[in-house]
């Protein structure tokens, strides 16, 4: 018998047992839908009530950790899209997508990670039901596909914990690393360059870059911690900075308008020519650990 006749048997068989066993869908089924979306909006209409009888539209008296609201507060603080204190992520339901970009660096292989190793298994999976036409369905039958989806299922269990748990530094938390940076690369009696690391911490350059273990390593931005050994200089690196676009560098921003145009940054300083300066400083006195 060929796979077409094996498949016209097994539906002619599927709809003689529909006919003796199975039932019709309304009212049936359609009864079982109806009770099952009452039930869900219930949920959220008691949810929301909760919310809204236990929230205060002061977020001060949420805290700690919402102790007194049980869903959480009514309001938030404004927003502040120039903040270095917060490290915005993905829904939980992404944190394993998340977690790729850590293990798959830019530029690299982070499309590798985060689009083709995704594209491919959402592909086996669309694929395999018109490839697999058994009529066997028992797990027993199909140890190499059971293996894989266990495997697919832990991996991912796995990297959502991870993105999950993972820790981005934040500006303030960076910033308390600085008097150990001085110690450790040797310039704590140069207070030009302790003024140029506060200046790194701050501004949120960790986010890209990496010093001495602290930051995020994205973007392939390189390790910062012996770039004063690369001969650049103090006038070199100021350069850099300013505009890395005209040192063939096209993914770090231009820092050149904080020469010119006073900007802010989370603690409220003037970022200006001085602070470049200190921040050059700052990366030529950086030798490596001593």
């Amino acid at each position: 018998m060929s796979a077409l006749d094996e498949r016209r048997a097994s539906f002619q068989r599927y709809k003689q047992d529909v006919k003796e066993r199975g039932k019709p869908f309304y009212p049936y089924a359609m009864f079982h839908d109806t009770v099952m979306s009452l039930v869900v909006v219930c949920v959220i209409v008691g949810l929301a009530c909760v919310w809204y009888l236990t929230s205060h539209e002061d977020p001060n008296r949420c805290q700690p950790k919402w102790s007194s609201c049980m869903l959480g507060p009514r309001y938030a603080e404004p927003a502040d899209p120039g903040t270095t204190n917060f490290v915005p992520r993905p829904d939980w339901y992404f944190y394993f997508l998340f977690y790729l970009l850590r293990i798959f660096k830019w530029p690299d292989s982070v499309i590798l990670g985060t689009v083709g190793i995704p594209t491919i298994l959402l592909i086996i999976a669309l694929v395999l039901p018109f490839i697999d036409t058994r009529r066997d369905r028992r797990l027993s039958r199909r140890p190499v596909a059971v293996i894989a989806a266990i495997l697919v299922v832990i991996s991912m269990g796995e990297l959502t914990y991870k993105g999950a748990v993972a820790k981005e530094a934040l500006a303030s938390e960076v910033v308390a690393a600085v008097p150990s940076w001085a110690q450790r690369e040797g310039f704590a009696n140069n207070p030009k360059a302790v003024s140029g690391a506060t200046v790194f911490a701050e501004a949120g350059c960790t986010a890209c870059h990496t010093y001495l273990g602290t930051g995020g390593g994205n973007l392939g931005a390189p390790d910062l911690s012996a770039e004063g050994t690369k001969g650049k200089g103090v006038q070199g690196l100021t350069s850099y900075i300013s505009d890395p676009s005209k040192f063939g560098n096209n993914v770090m921003p231009k820092f050149a308008a904080f020469a010119n145009i006073p900007a802010k940054d989370a603690k409220g300083k003037n970022l200006g020519i001085s602070e470049l300066q200190a921040l050059a400083i700052f990366l030529d006195a950086s030798k490596g650990p001593k």
